[in-house]
């Protein structure tokens, strides 16, 4: 495709197109990768963040959380389907700066719905997505790895690489750009990614919270 931070890479829109479609197939009730939420909720949440700026501030300012949570349960407890659809629906504000603002929400909740189901396999995505969805790592990597007491390389093979973290010891993470996406926000029990150095900080990276 090309062009990974243009208009030809619509890695925002393939996978905002496929989770809708994957929410039609696993149902209303199915498990996903956010704690305490079902298809529902996430869907929910999607519709939220793309249409009512008024409620979505709630998802990064703490003392507006509750409005949000209000107006999340009331637009769940909607049509299945018509909350698919809006879901799918590329919300009017986009054509702004789609790819910007959703390319790694949209991937990371399609694969919060895929991999929360007992037959999920990895994808292989191709060259072009896996290079789109790196360009947000370097920044993303420095950002939630600064308190991590060690050097952290994260490596992507046939991508590029970054160092993060407070410095000392040597920490390397490694992995598909798609797969160290996951693992820094916050999923890291289900991204498949190398992660070799001293013992205890292997362990508090694989138990930390991150994510933004």
């Amino acid at each position: 495709m090309g062009d990974i931070d243009g208009t030809r890479t619509r890695v925002a829109e393939l996978e905002r197109q496929a989770l809708a479609d994957l929410l039609l197939k696993v149902g209303a009730d199915a498990p996903t990768l956010c704690e305490g939420w079902t298809s529902r909720d996430l869907a929910a949440h999607l519709v939220v963040r793309a249409t009512r700026p008024d409620a979505a501030a709630g998802i990064l300012i703490k003392r507006l959380a509750g409005h949000t949570r209000r107006v999340q349960a009331r637009v769940a407890a909607g049509d299945w389907e018509r909350l698919v659809e809006a879901v799918r629906r590329r919300p009017w504000w986009a054509a702004l700066g789609d790819e910007a603002v959703n390319r790694v929400e949209y991937f990371i909740h399609h694969e919060d719905v895929r991999r929360a189901q007992a037959d999920w396999q990895p994808r292989e995505l191709p060259h072009d997505i896996e290079a789109a969805l790196w360009s947000r790592i370097p920044a993303m990597a420095r950002l939630v790895l600064r308190r991590t007491p060690a050097a952290v390389t994260v490596s992507a093979p046939g991508h590029g690489s970054v160092t993060a973290g407070r410095g000392g010891r040597s920490v390397r993470l490694s992995g598909p750009p798609s797969e160290l996406l996951l693992f820094l926000s916050g999923r890291q029990e289900h991204a498949r990614v190398d992660l070799t150095g001293p013992d205890e900080v292997v362990a508090r990276m694989r138990r930390a919270r991150y994510g933004i």
